[in-house]
């Protein structure tokens, strides 16, 4: 395995020192003073009851619709800028054990309520609760606990972040037995966090690398959920130093899974699993190890069957196979379930005849090698590689959004304004490929994928060329492909700009640019520049020109010199757009429509 630079804070974190403040959790059943004056909408009321964390306060309030959400507060007004920090990043995060925002109350003039912001009230008890109720758990709840909570921490490090508070004290369970994991305000930039403030000592496992401070990385969150799983397990918290084996004081544990927390434990983080992720695979590669038995000369039955059968068959209990997205000349991607992370994420699997090709399994080993290095956030990142007897396959992240060919399929043509962030933000991830080496030679509407915030991001990196390979061949899509790739000539970054360049044409009228028939029809109005540009304003039809032209001497000679053009054609094109009135937009006149009144901006029928 490959070790990364985990998520880290900045060395300032050091300078916080840890403090035992008392009780972690402290029900409240009367409204605190701060939130006294506080006027909620019509139609909601306050709840039964509340609970002081610290520097916070959660208050339940019922809706209009009768549901239950927590109000979280700040009784130090002084603390209001970190917890709209605390609102906004949670707003952001999807994740099944994260408790999203639903709404931010600013407080200002004027206003009866705010600062505040709304999310899901967890009904439940903490992990520490229960275990001062009911005594220490058994191995398979202690295994979900780190399957779940290991989940949410691997979603935070894919994110550049860190929790840095991770305790029996802020996973809690509903009586459902989902689990949540809480203690947000310390899970922002640390800047946002007020100077001088750090999580309290009280019940949190300290990790031996922090000395006397508070400096949170992802070492330190796989250490805390150690020594989550070590004090679920045996009923305390585990030392700092000289961390007895868990076989020792829980005998009952499987020596195998004892391995797993014991090497999370590691007082030198440089021993521990490379990430969380790695350390819960390892758990359940432990626990749902098989052996795949072939016998020489013949295949598997599984893999005689279909491609979702042998997928089910060698996935076995890591993943849940939930639906088909699609498939192409050498494999087919599917929607699955990480059952070891409880993430849904986009599973890439090869073709049964290709899957028997070495050099085939090679190629899309080194796809998804290619598209790991590529750490950028226009970049679907890959999360894992793996085969079973003959079954290969690699993991990335979901696209909930879609492809832009799902896009212009279902709504059409789109808007330049709509599209020329995106667009810069595709170019930025080619120029990071670009920068080291690395061409795509694929790059079509299907490998635009669309996140849920609607950003587009490059996948697919099937045949994409490292500096210093081989980069002749006449793969890839014809309707979307440069004059030199469909002749079979050497490709360089040239290339991947007049495939961008097609789908920037493809998205703004919604048809290839030189139509998708046979190959050589394409080619010859390629080199023929048969597209019709008179549609487009004058800086995106010179752009277009460029980016197209049949020769590559005549291009863009890479994606950050094409991102620089781009940048002022699209600029120049909106600012011009923003000035015109709106009636002439709509109606394509100099006069306003009749009926209509206009004063800077405002319209009223």
């Amino acid at each position: 395995m490959t070790r990364t630079t985990p998520p880290t804070r900045s060395s300032r974190a050091q300078d916080r020192p840890l403090k035992e403040a008392g009780e972690i959790h402290r029900l409240s059943l009367a409204l605190p003073e701060h939130l006294a004056e506080w006027e909620l909408p019509a139609g909601w009321h306050w709840g039964s009851e509340g609970l002081w964390h610290q520097f916070r306060h959660l208050q339940e309030v019922i809706d209009a619709l009768g549901r239950s959400l927590s109000l979280v507060s700040v009784p130090a007004l002084e603390h209001a800028s970190w917890l709209e920090d605390e609102a906004r990043a949670l707003a952001h995060r999807n994740h099944p054990a994260v408790p999203t925002t639903y709404h931010y109350w600013p407080a200002h003039a004027g206003s009866r309520r705010g600062p505040g912001y709304l999310r899901r009230w967890i009904a439940g008890e903490t992990v520490g609760a229960r275990l001062a109720r009911s005594g220490t758990e058994d191995v398979p709840a202690v295994l979900r606990v780190m399957r779940e909570v290991g989940s949410t921490l691997s979603y935070l490090h894919d994110a550049g972040s860190v929790h840095g508070a991770l305790s029996i004290h802020n996973v809690w369970s509903t009586p459902m037995g989902r689990l949540w994991l809480l203690g947000w305000q310390w899970a922002v930039p640390l800047a946002a966090i007020p100077d001088g403030l750090a999580p309290d000592a009280t019940g949190m496992p300290l990790p031996p690398e922090w000395g006397d401070g508070w400096n949170p990385t992802a070492a330190s969150d796989q250490w805390q959920l150690g020594a989550l799983c070590f004090h679920a397990l045996t009923g305390e918290a585990p030392p700092r130093a000289n961390i007895p084996p868990v076989s020792l004081v829980r005998p009952d544990v499987p020596p195998s899974v004892a391995t797993v927390i014991d090497r999370a434990l590691h007082a030198d983080p440089a021993d521990r699993y490379g990430t969380v992720a790695g350390m819960v695979r390892a758990m359940d590669r432990v626990l749902g190890s098989r052996t795949v038995l072939t016998l020489s000369g013949e295949t598997t039955a599984a893999s005689r069957e279909s491609p979702e059968v042998r997928l089910r068959w060698a996935l076995a209990d890591d993943y849940e196979v939930l639906a088909p997205l699609g498939a192409g000349t050498f494999g087919s991607v599917w929607r699955v379930r990480d059952l070891s992370l409880g993430r849904e994420v986009a599973l890439k699997l090869l073709h049964q005849h290709v899957a028997r090709d070495e050099r085939a399994v090679g190629r899309f080993r080194r796809e998804a090698r290619l598209a790991a290095q590529l750490a950028h956030p226009a970049i679907v990142p890959i999360y894992d590689w793996d085969s079973r007897g003959d079954v290969s396959w690699y993991t990335m992240e979901l696209a909930e959004g879609g492809s832009v060919a799902d896009l212009v399929a279902r709504a059409g043509a789109r808007s330049l304004a709509e599209i020329a962030p995106q667009v810069d933000n595709v170019m930025s991830g080619l120029a990071a490929a670009h920068a080291i080496g690395i061409v795509h030679r694929d790059l079509k509407p299907e490998n635009i994928l669309i996140d849920r915030y609607r950003r587009w991001r490059v996948a697919d990196f099937g045949i994409a060329n490292p500096t210093g390979e081989e980069t002749t061949g006449a793969s890839g899509t014809p309707a979307f492909s440069p004059p030199e790739q469909l002749l079979g000539e050497p490709q360089e970054a040239a290339a991947d700009c007049f495939s961008l360049a097609a789908i920037v044409a493809y998205a703004l009228t919604g048809a290839a640019p030189f139509g998708e028939s046979d190959s050589k029809v394409i080619l010859a109005r390629e080199l023929a520049g048969a597209f019709d540009l008179s549609a487009f304003a004058p800086e995106i039809a010179e752009w277009l020109q460029r980016g197209l032209a049949a020769d590559p001497i005549h291009r863009f000679s890479d994606a950050a010199t094409m991102q620089e053009s781009w940048r002022l054609a699209a600029g120049a094109v909106l600012e011009r757009e923003r000035r015109v009135p709106w009636w002439r937009r709509i109606f394509g006149t100099e006069e306003s429509p009749e009926g209509w009144w206009h004063d800077e901006g405002v319209r009223t029928p």
